[in-house]
């Protein structure tokens, strides 16, 4: 699979909120370096995994809307939004945030992300 087919196979996945799924697609040793509407995060491996079981706590799906994916040798960059239904209200479709994040793939999985989001 190459890093492109990687990173779209991720965003197609229900990764971002299901734990199993995503440790499927981390390396060991990945790093998430977050620049939000909120501040700065730097996330480990296992903080990106508790942060998909909170995700999931609180909705009921997610959707990720791609609108440019590049890539080149092992970066890959995505511009995305990001959707969800709350447990509240599972009939109506929340616009979350939108993102641009370049990921680094090492050993076929992702290493290193550099993320920017900023809520609708």
């Amino acid at each position: 699979m190459t890093p492109k087919e990687l990173v779209q196979s991720f965003y197609d996945s229900d990764a971002l909120y299901n734990s199993t799924t995503l440790e499927k697609f981390l390396h060991p040793d990945v790093i998430l370096e977050w620049n939000s509407s909120k501040g700065f995060l730097k996330k480990n491996k296992e903080e990106l995994l508790q942060l998909a079981d909170e995700l999931k706590i609180g909705y009921e799906a997610f959707v990720v809307q791609i609108h440019q994916i590049i890539a080149e040798d092992n970066l890959v960059s995505v511009h995305y939004t990001h959707f969800g239904t709350t447990i509240e209200n599972p009939n109506h479709i929340n616009r979350l945030a939108y993102f641009f994040v370049i990921w680094e793939i090492q050993d076929g999985k992702l290493y290193k992300g550099y993320q920017m989001s900023q809520l609708p």
